[in-house]
């Protein structure tokens, strides 16, 4: 597109002058097969952003729709419209976008207030506005639509909570026939959970934020015998968002995705500094494309649904979920993946 080489070139002359190069690439073989089908599923934090910029820019990825989770950080009417804009940014603004219900499908968990309310402003950033419309069916039926739709199987990649994903199961049973994988930005098993160490004032030191908000929306999607691929904490701790990293972002953003990454790690300058911002959803997408990027082990799982301290806890028991659950990743290599696929030129 002519406008992101206009871009790239001023960009790259405004860093030469400024005595900044960017590191060097091996140009990439062209993907020249069949982009696999993904639907993302999103809460529309501030990581999902990064994530769903970074599928949208994979040659071998075709974004099928993107659904919004109600429950999660962003509200409904904001989250559509952010989501969309991001579609837009990256080339890609006939992708459909819905959002789903408000309220998890059992208890009254949510994300603290003034988190939304900072994701709901793109976090004092801008971006153009789409201007094609939300899709018109609720996020559940887009979902099982969508899946149903295509001619294979589809990848159903979540980033919050998967209150949608169980709607969708619910409404539509059969489609867990035509899902190849799950990818679940979710759960910590044999590590604390981030809910309870979040500054919330919440007393749970073992659930993570996505599977808390609605545990019976994950227990359903885990019993439901799709294929599962966790990624928890177990392995998105060891993948942390590094001044460093910022600094190679800074230095290194040649085409408008990639300078959106970085607004949007400057607008977390401070979390990244405090060392405990890390490429939760990022880390997700980036597995989704190459496995290899993780080790794995296969558990048996399941999540506490009750009211209390432990609500929301991702257990490995006898008897559970089979799950895929990565548990470590290669964080150097991780990067250069996601700063490639960044600056990539348009696929």
């Amino acid at each position: 597109m002519l406008l992101r080489s206009v871009f790239a070139l001023s960009l790259a002359l405004a860093l030469a002058a400024c005595g900044v190069q960017p590191a060097a690439r091996p140009t990439p073989t062209p993907f020249t097969g069949t982009p696999r089908p993904v639907i993302v599923d999103t809460d529309m934090a501030g990581d999902d952003w990064l994530a769903i910029l970074y599928l949208l820019n994979r040659p071998d990825v075709h974004v099928e729709a993107i659904t919004v989770s109600g429950t999660g950080e962003a509200h409904c009417e904001p989250g559509v419209r952010n989501a969309m804009s991001l579609a837009a940014l990256a080339g890609q603004p006939g992708v459909p976008v819905s959002c789903g219900r408000a309220t998890p499908l059992q208890g009254e968990h949510t994300f603290p207030a003034d988190w939304r309310t900072r994701v709901d402003a793109l976090a004092g950033l801008s971006l153009q506005p789409n201007p094609a419309a939300p899709a018109t069916l609720p996020a559940a039926q887009l979902l099982a639509g969508t899946i149903n739709a295509l001619p294979g199987k589809a990848t159903v990649l979540t980033l919050g909570p998967l209150t949608n994903l169980a709607e969708a199961l619910q409404l539509a049973p059969e489609i867990k026939e035509k899902i190849e994988m799950v990818y679940i930005m979710g759960g910590a098993v044999d590590v604390p959970g981030n809910v309870g160490a979040s500054g919330a004032g919440i007393e749970n030191p073992a659930a993570e934020w996505n599977i808390y908000v609605d545990p019976r929306a994950a227990g359903i999607v885990l019993q439901s015998g799709v294929p599962v691929t966790l990624v928890p904490l177990d392995a998105t701790n060891h993948a942390p968002v590094t001044t460093q990293f910022y600094k190679r972002l800074k230095a290194e953003h040649t085409t408008p995705e990639a300078k959106f990454a970085f607004d949007v790690l400057t607008q977390y300058a401070d979390f990244i500094r405090s060392g405990g911002y890390y490429f939760w959803d990022p880390l997700a997408a980036a597995i989704l494309t190459d496995a290899s990027l993780a080790s794995f082990e296969t558990r048996s799982l399941t999540v506490i649904e009750e009211e209390g301290s432990q609500s929301g806890r991702t257990l490995a028991v006898e008897g559970g979920a089979p799950a895929r659950v990565a548990v470590n990743v290669e964080a150097e290599r991780f990067e250069q993946v996601f700063l490639d696929t960044l600056n990539a030129p348009e696929k």
